[in-house]
C-alpha cells in the first residue's frame, strides 16, 4: 500500500468533515438511482473497495473520481462554484485592509507634500 502524503495526515477537522459528508451524500445519491457498488465503480472507472473509500469521504481518492461521481448524479456544474472568487470573502477581506492600508499612506504622504519641504 502507498504511503500517505503528509498532507493528508494534517487534514483540517472541518475539511475532514466535508470529505465525509459528500461522501454520504455521494452514497445517498446511488442508493437512490438503485444502483449497486460494482455497477457504480464501473461507472467511475474505479474499483469497488476505492468507490467505498469515496463513499467514506476518504482524502486519498483523487478528486477526479470525486468529479467524476458528480457528473454521474448531474451536479458537477457546481464544482467550480466552491472556489469562486465572488465567494472568497478571506481574499476580500485582504483586499479591502490593502486599499485602506495604501490610502492611510496616500493621505499621509499627501499631508506632508501639502506642509511643504522640512525647514531645519
Amino acid at each position: 500500500m502507498p504511503k500517505s502524503p503528509p498532507a493528508l495526515a494534517a487534514l483540517p477537522p472541518a475539511a475532514t468533515q466535508a470529505l465525509r459528508a459528500l461522501g454520504e451524500n455521494l452514497a445517498i445519491a446511488r442508493v437512490r438511482r438503485r444502483e449497486s457498488q460494482r455497477t457504480w465503480a464501473r461507472r467511475l472507472g474505479c474499483s469497488a473497495p476505492t468507490l467505498i473509500r469515496l463513499e467514506r469521504g476518504d482524502p486519498g481518492v483523487g478528486m477526479g473520481l470525486y468529479a467524476t461521481a458528480l457528473w454521474l448524479i448531474g451536479r458537477v456544474s457546481a464544482l467550480p462554484e466552491v472556489a469562486a472568487p465572488k465567494e472568497d470573502g478571506g481574499a476580500l477581506e485582504g483586499e479591502v485592509r490593502e486599499a485602506l492600508r495604501r490610502r492611510a499612506a496616500r493621505a499621509a504622504a499627501s499631508a506632508a507634500a501639502r506642509l511643504g519641504p522640512k525647514r531645519g
